[in-house]
């Protein structure tokens, strides 16, 4: 049972990472399109979805982080860290 927890917290620190630089390379892909001055429209377009899947990041992770305490027999699985540091 340790090696699926294990397993488990590695691929929520995984995800949690994956996340963060999902966000980072729209907001930077929305930097460039600015820069070029191509489309404004669409790098505002993507900016908001960096903040969009930032929040639902959270949402997500924090039911993972739920759900892998759950799993651990952790009775304050609910007191698990809310959110994600994926940056702003």
């Amino acid at each position: 049972m340790d090696n699926d927890d294990n397993v488990i917290r590695e691929l929520i620190g995984k995800i949690t990472t994956l996340m963060q630089h999902f966000a980072e390379a729209l907001e930077r892909r929305a930097a460039e399109i600015q820069a070029t001055g191509k489309d404004p429209e669409l790098a505002s377009k993507l900016v908001k979805g960096a903040d969009a899947m930032r929040d639902s990041g959270n949402i997500y992770l924090s039911w993972a982080r739920h759900f892998a305490a759950l799993s651990e027999g952790t009775s304050d699985a609910a007191d698990e860290e809310d959110e994600a540091d994926f940056g702003t």
